[in-house]
């Protein structure tokens, strides 16, 4: 057998473009473009409110408690094992259903963009191979993968770039002709339906405690953890603005699709021209959503990997492969679980339904984060002793502020995305099998929370099943 090396280390370029790739996700700019030029405001008022505390909480207890549970540790760590059960059970159920929400999204855009009918069943199968595909790149280390991230993140970057900047040139060179908005049309809207999709905004914020995950790779995680947070945020948000003006310039928001918008909008903007601009633009877009599925399973499984490795979450999640440590026994069941709902979907084919896989993803994600918040305070209280790289500044009530805002903006998010506030049957048919599967959600997570925490079945510290 040859000797294991250990993984390469993490640069801070590495960390920046990594946390680029995490959280910066193109494909949701459509959905969010829906709210018409409202978005804009929800688009600064978020990165205020809810985006600057959400990182500088990350940067905290990312480099406080650098084990690769993440946010699983540091709820567990706060409120106990059957917390930090439930927070690591959302976090893992809303990642297979993400992951067949991008897998429908890729072969749409794949269709749409090389004008390519493979029929219901040849759909599925390219589908399936994607989900393979994908769990056989998430068995290496970040630093191995690091590349794959490092291009993706540029890809990202430059397609935003280049949709902001066709945005910008096409409302200067229509001139006269060009429909100018009134101001009124910036102001937030409380349109229950509009609404719903600020959550989709604050999910486009999400994802700095996956690179929380990565620390081990890191040479040193309490110093360039911090830092590729604050510069990759300042990147973030300049690229999603750019990439929200190009969209809203491109189509009208009743218009959209919350699908194949981005693409529809480059065809229009480049004036319908299907040529070799808009290929490139298409499979650049396709690697980087294949990146993003890889750079939140190489996160999410370690967070699983460690709640099944101490009994709060079921056992076959925390085998791994030995001494390189790869977390296959998460790897296998969210491909077993993709595959499944992506079948299921060829059976019960919807027009609607990337939206619905995808909003589900976005309600139980956002479900696992809304204890972060509460902990960050807590761990301040009960572990001041604990040696904090990176502080969030600030007295006792300007950090709960900081830590409450979000928390409620999640909370208030989640109420109007799920609950119908009319009798509307386009609100009742959106909304409704959110609910019931929000519902449906929380009851398999405490069965689960209940099954691992069951007396004498709780492991103090990380059991060592290995295959």
């Amino acid at each position: 057998m040859s000797e294991y090396h250990a993984p390469k280390k993490f640069r801070e370029f590495d960390a920046v473009l990594a946390s680029v790739c995490v959280v910066m996700t193109i494909e949701a700019c459509a959905p969010a473009a829906k709210m018409g030029n409202s978005q804009f405001f929800w688009w600064l008022f978020l990165i205020v409110a809810f985006f600057l505390p959400y990182g500088l909480i990350s940067a905290e207890l990312g480099t406080a408690y650098q084990a690769q549970g993440g946010i699983y540790e540091w709820v567990k760590r706060a409120y106990g094992m059957r917390w930090g059960s439930r927070a690591a059970c959302y976090y893992w159920l809303n990642f297979p259903v993400w992951v067949s929400s991008i897998v429908l999204l890729f072969t749409d855009i794949l269709s749409s963009a090389f004008h390519i009918n493979f029929g219901r069943f040849g759909t599925l199968a390219v589908q399936l191979m994607i989900v393979c595909l994908v769990s056989v790149l998430s068995c290496f280390h970040v630093s191995d993968s690091r590349w794959i991230l490092n291009l993706a993140a540029a890809l990202k970057g430059a397609l935003m770039l280049l949709l902001g900047g066709l945005g910008i040139y096409t409302a200067i060179t229509k001139g006269a002709g060009y429909s100018v908005p009134s101001p009124a049309s910036f102001l937030p809207s409380f349109d229950s339906e509009k609404l719903s999709y600020v959550t989709v905004i604050l999910f486009d914020l999400v994802g700095f405690e996956v690179i929380a995950t990565y620390a081990d790779d890191m040479k040193k995680p309490s110093v360039q953890l911090p830092r590729a947070i604050k510069l990759s945020g300042i990147l973030i948000i300049f690229f999603y603005i750019l990439a929200a003006f190009g969209i809203s310039a491109a189509i009208p928001s009743s218009q959209l699709s919350a699908s194949t918008g981005v693409i529809d909008s480059f065809r229009i903007l480049l004036h319908g021209k299907d040529g070799i601009l808009i290929s490139a633009v298409a499979i650049a877009f396709l690697y980087a959503l294949l990146a993003n599925m890889i750079s939140w399973s190489l996160g999410v499984n370690s967070v699983i990997r460690a709640a099944a490795q101490d009994g709060c979450l079921p056992r076959v999640l925390g085998l791994e492969s030995g001494k390189s440590k790869i977390p296959v026994g998460a790897i296998a069941m969210n491909a077993i679980i993709s595959g499944a709902i992506l079948i299921l979907g060829a059976v019960v084919p919807n027009a609607n339904l990337f939206w619905q896989f995808f909003a589900m993803n976005m309600i139980i994600l956002l479900m696992s984060y809304i204890m972060i918040f509460p902990s960050f305070l807590k761990l301040r209280r009960t572990d001041a002793e604990h040696p904090r790289p990176f502080r969030v500044k600030g007295g006792k009530v300007r950090l709960t502020f900081l830590a409450l805002m979000p928390m409620v903006l999640i909370l208030f998010s989640l109420i109007f995305t799920i609950v119908p506030f009319s009798l509307r049957p386009e609100e009742l048919n959106t909304k409704l099998p959110l609910l019931i599967g929000t519902c449906s959600v929380m009851v398999l997570g405490e069965y689960i929370s209940w099954r691992s925490l069951k007396p004498g079945k709780i492991r103090t510290g990380h059991m060592k099943t290995k295959i």
